[in-house]
């Protein structure tokens, strides 16, 4: 009993500083169109739309540095390997310099390729474009933050990340009204704000390293920081890490595409009710978060038996937040769409779908604690394995296969279906990792 308290104590400290900032991320996106809603011309939201819509899919991609970096950092933890701990940042912070010069000097046939993609006015694809190489400055420290981010998770300590994310939001959203109300900059402005911004969250971050963390600040040589088979290892569960997130990306574009193509009122249903999916991964990701630190520890540690207590009590909380949320959806999900639209036709024609938006917490829930457990344990090629299955041999013949008869709710059907297969295949993959697990410390 002392030790399940213990757990959901240690849960719910990584857990809820984790949700706070996940909330974060859209409220800066939603001041952003809000202060170019203000300007007369809407050329300039459309600016910030597409410029927006590089980065988030360029960042999305190597969120698998967080991810990496926050299963290593725990294992090490965990196993009290101070030197590993330290390496672990480096070599994250190395790979984050490299994939961030990489984008800098890319960055013409990026937005050449991105923008003969995108669709606009050639008005909003010459603001747009401004904006993008503006903001692509920021790279270096954006994806250093995520190398910061998993370290200091797999620390156990979520608030770090918390403090950093709400800064840098506010940071972000004072400059956007500094530039754009009090300068009368546009959608440069905001470019601009998110630059400082980051580099604002970077230093945040350096601070914190040298303050709290000092113990871990060690000098290494190259030939030990570039060890090669920690650096083989490194790469192979990254890379791992980042097929399974580009094809979850690729999923859900596949998603929003087929949308299009069945007419603009769809889109539009499908895009709104696709908000309350997000809302729930808000809440999912943080008990996901804290699935990779808790089980990371353990898993390094050494201690099987707080392994499966750890896994145990991460499903509890997961199924009651995936309960508690389906339930407010059942009863309070028309009053909400209301929030979202005000166009009778579009709220008639969503009712349609309520269902699925209903029972998608229920749905997805394990397949978000497993991929926390499984970026613990870094069992990375099971996960990656996990993906393939699921998007390319579950998802789309799901939807393939029912379109004829059910439209619209057999791509809402193949979504559902593809987060119940991801979490029933990690879980028949984890009977077998059981197998390999650590035996407990004596």
């Amino acid at each position: 009993m002392k030790t399940s308290k213990k757990i959901n104590k240690s849960i719910l400290n990584l857990a809820i500083p984790n949700i706070v900032t996940n909330i974060t991320v859209p409220l800066l996106g939603l001041v952003d169109l809000a202060l170019m809603g203000q300007l007369k011309d809407p050329i300039f939201i459309g600016a910030i739309a597409l410029g927006s819509i590089i980065f988030n899919v360029v960042y999305a991609s190597f969120n698998f540095l967080r991810m990496g970096s926050t299963g290593f950092t725990a294992q090490a933890y965990g196993a009290k390997q101070d030197d590993e701990v330290s390496l672990v940042l480096i070599r994250s912070l190395l790979v984050a310099l490299g994939l961030a010069a990489t984008l800098i000097i890319l960055q013409y046939p990026i937005q050449w390729v991105s923008f003969k993609i995108l669709d606009g006015s050639e008005e909003v694809r010459l603001l747009a474009q401004d904006y993008f190489y503006i903001r692509i400055w920021a790279a270096p420290a954006t994806i250093g933050l995520y190398a910061f981010y998993g370290w200091f998770l797999g620390l156990q300590n979520a608030r770090i990340p918390m403090i950093i994310a709400l800064v840098v939001n506010t940071v972000n959203i004072a400059l956007n009204f500094i530039f754009v109300l009090g300068l009368n900059m546009t959608s440069d402005g905001v470019a601009l704000a998110t630059v400082i911004a980051q580099y604002s969250g970077f230093t945040i971050a350096s601070v914190f390293l040298l303050s709290k963390y000092r113990i871990y600040v060690r000098r290494f040589s190259f030939a030990i920081i570039l060890q090669t088979k920690a650096i083989v290892r490194f790469f192979k569960v990254n890379s791992d890490i980042f097929i399974r997130t580009l094809l979850l990306l690729l999923t859900l574009a596949f998603f929003t595409n087929t949308s299009a193509q069945q007419g603009d009122d769809i889109l539009a249903i499908n895009t709104l009710l696709f908000q309350f999916f997000f809302i729930f991964s808000y809440f999912a990701d943080g008990f996901a978060f804290a699935g990779e630190a808790l089980t990371g520890k353990a898993f390094g540690a050494r201690n099987k038996n707080l392994l499966k207590s750890t896994i145990t009590q991460l499903f509890y909380w997961g199924w009651g937040a995936a309960l508690t949320t389906s339930l407010f959806y059942f009863f309070g999900i028309n009053s909400m769409m209301k929030l979202l639209t005000t166009n009778p036709d579009l709220l008639e024609l969503a009712k349609n779908y309520n269902i699925w938006v209903i029972l998608i917490p229920l749905t997805s829930t394990a397949a978000f604690i497993w991929d926390g457990i499984y970026v613990g344990i870094t069992a990375s090629k099971e996960m990656r394995n996990a993906m393939i299955i699921s998007s390319l041999f579950v998802f789309v013949p799901a939807y393939y296969f029912t379109k004829g008869l059910y439209g619209n709710d057999a791509l809402w059907f193949a979504l559902n279906l593809f987060m119940i297969s991801r979490a029933v295949l990690m879980l028949a993959m984890f009977k077998k990792i059981k197998q390999n697990l650590p035996q407990d410390n004596p």
